[in-house]
């Protein structure tokens, strides 16, 4: 049996996964105009949001994978103009979260991290960042959430992937990705 606490980052990680297919495919019902329309939230629209939530997922995988990215992952702050392929993008760093996670070992979980800001170097814990990383998404899902209230598609749910009892719930969004109960740890 796995360790809890990677078993933790690694269901984490597939529910961040599983949690963005599902927003995306709201998001992409959409109009254009409906997508860049400004709301009412954090960042002026669903476009600038979910551009954020993805420029900020390159600048923390970067950094854990090692590398020097920093601030040039938002350099162009909105680099995807449309749903469809702001989420082809997505989904490629979310597979890339899933890897990391399910590569992670105990001793990685204290293992610093340099994350590259402008002007300095900060260094935090990996189990630090990973938690930050699902907490930045979940703030900004919820957002991304609130503000598709306001349009003519519903908000999904986002929050049926962790527990057993919500298999029936998730089947779609696992065949997307190819994978099963068991790949969640079921």
């Amino acid at each position: 049996m796995a360790d809890p606490a990677l078993r933790m980052l690694e269901k984490l990680a597939l529910n961040n996964a599983l949690a963005n297919i599902r927003l995306a495919q709201a998001v992409m019902a959409l109009e254009q105009s409906a997508f860049e329309a400004s709301r009412v939230s954090f960042f002026p629209s669903l476009k600038a949001t979910l551009n954020h939530v993805l420029t900020i997922d390159w600048f923390y995988i970067d950094a854990l994978e090692g590398g020097t990215l920093g601030s040039r992952a938002w350099e162009n702050e909105e680099p995807f103009d449309t749903a469809r392929a702001l989420y082809a993008a997505q989904r490629q760093s979310d597979e890339k979260l899933v890897a990391f996670c399910r590569g992670l070992e105990i001793a990685d979980l204290i293992r610093p991290i340099a994350i590259h800001r402008q002007g300095r170097i900060q260094t935090e814990r990996c189990d630090d960042v990973l938690n930050h990383l699902f907490a930045h998404q979940t703030h900004h899902r919820g957002q991304a959430h609130a503000m598709l209230a306001g349009t003519a598609v519903a908000p999904p749910q986002l929050d049926e992937f962790i527990v057993s009892d919500d298999a029936k719930f998730r089947t779609d969004e696992l065949a997307a990705f190819g994978w099963t109960e068991a790949d969640l740890g079921f």
